[in-house]
C-alpha cells in the first residue's frame, strides 16, 4: 500500500473531516457491490480502508508522521537512525564499510553482544548501548464490509459476520451508524510475529423500498382516501419496528404530517428520532358516486388565494 495520505488523495495536514469526507467518497466508488466485475477495484477499497483506519486514529497518525510506523501500521527499522547512506556503520579506515547489507538475517544482538561484551540483560538492550529493540510487528489489518438492512440500523439489531478464518462473530451495532461507518475488531487480522492485526468493519446501510433516512428521522409517504382523511380515524402504518395504529385528524389534507415519536434511528447521544408520517390522499381515477358528489357540492373557499 502507498502512503495513506497519497491513497486517500489529501495532504498531510488534511483535518478529520477532510480525511472522512475523503474516504467516504472513495468508498462509494469503490465499493464492491457496485464494481463486481472489477477485481481492481476491490483491492483498491482494501487499500483506502487500510488508510483511513490509520489517519482516523490520532496515535497512529502521528506515529506514522514521525517515522515511527509505516502505511501498515507496523513498527519502522529500528536501526534506521544509525548507518551511513548504505545502512549499518561506516569506518573512516575499514572497520564495518559494508553496514549490515545482506547480513540482516544474522541475529543483531549477538553481533553487538560480542562487540561491546555486554549482554541483553543488565542494559535492556545490546549490552552498553543501554537500548531497547523494537517490538516484534503485528500482522496487517483485515477489510470486511457488512451490509445491514434499513429496519436493522434503525433498531441496532445485532448483526453476523463471518471472518476469513470461518469464524462468526456477533456485533453490536454502534448509536449513530450509517453507510462508511466502521467497527474495528482488535485482534481479528492477519497474524504476525507480534500478534495479530485487527479487522476494520465498515457498514453499509441498505436502502428501504418506502422509508427515507432523514438524519434520525425516519420519512414516509402514506396513501389514505378521501373517506380517511375527510372523517379521520385510525390507520395501519409500518415503521421500523413493525406496523402501528396511527389516528389521522378529521379534515386532514396531502401534504400534512404526523410524527411518531421514537420510531427513528438512535443518535450518538443515545436520543431516538422520529418517524414523519406525510399524508397523500389518493383518489379514484373514476368513481361515479364521487364524481355525482363533486357535482352537487360547492366549495366557497379559494384554496390558491395565498398564492397571488
Amino acid at each position: 500500500m502507498a502512503d495513506p495520505y497519497s491513497t486517500l488523495g489529501v495532504s498531510r495536514g488534511a483535518t478529520e473531516a477532510d480525511i472522512k469526507k475523503a474516504y467516504r467518497k472513495l468508498a462509494k466508488e469503490l465499493h464492491p457491490d457496485t464494481n463486481k466485475d472489477n477485481p481492481k477495484a476491490t483491492e483498491r477499497f482494501a487499500e483506502v480502508t487500510n488508510a483511513y483506519d490509520l489517519l482516523s486514529d490520532k496515535d497512529k497518525r502521528a506515529q506514522f508522521d514521525r517515522g515511527e510506523i509505516d502505511e501498515h501500521g507496523n513498527p519502522s527499522n529500528p536501526f534506521a537512525g544509525f548507518g551511513g547512506q548504505q545502512g549499518g556503520f561506516r569506518g573512516s579506515s575499514g572497520g564495518f564499510q559494508g553496514g549490515f547489507g545482506d547480513a540482516a538475517a544474522a541475529d543483531l544482538g549477538d553481533l553487538f553482544e560480542g562487540i561491546f561484551g555486554g549482554g541483553r540483560s543488565r542494559g535492556g538492550g545490546f549490552g552498553g548501548f543501554g537500548g531497547r529493540s523494537a517490538p516484534p510487528p503485528k500482522g496487517a489489518n483485515a477489510a470486511y464490509r457488512l451490509a445491514v438492512s434499513f429496519e436493522d440500523a434503525a433498531t441496532l439489531a445485532p448483526q453476523r459476520i463471518t471472518l476469513q478464518d470461518g469464524k462468526t462473530i456477533d456485533l453490536k451495532l454502534p448509536a449513530g451508524v450509517e453507510t462508511g461507518t466502521q467497527m474495528k475488531l482488535s485482534g481479528k487480522g492477519q497474524p504476525g510475529p507480534g500478534g495479530a492485526g485487527d479487522a476494520i468493519v465498515t457498514i453499509e446501510v441498505r436502502n428501504h423500498r418506502h422509508f427515507v433516512r432523514d438524519g434520525d428521522n425516519v420519512r414516509l409517504d402514506l396513501p389514505v382516501t378521501l373517506k380517511e382523511a375527510v372523517l379521520g380515524g385510525p390507520v395501519r402504518v409500518p415503521t421500523v419496528e413493525g406496523a402501528v395504529m396511527l389516528n389521522i385528524p378529521k379534515g386532514s389534507s396531502s401534504g400534512k404530517v404526523l410524527r411518531l415519536k421514537g420510531k427513528g434511528f438512535t443518535a450518538k447521544g443515545g436520543t431516538r428520532g422520529d418517524q414523519l408520517v406525510t399524508l397523500l390522499i389518493d383518489i379514484p381515477a373514476d368513481d361515479t358516486s364521487l364524481k355525482s358528489f363533486a357535482e352537487g357540492w360547492t366549495d366557497a373557499r379559494d384554496p390558491r388565494s395565498g398564492l397571488g
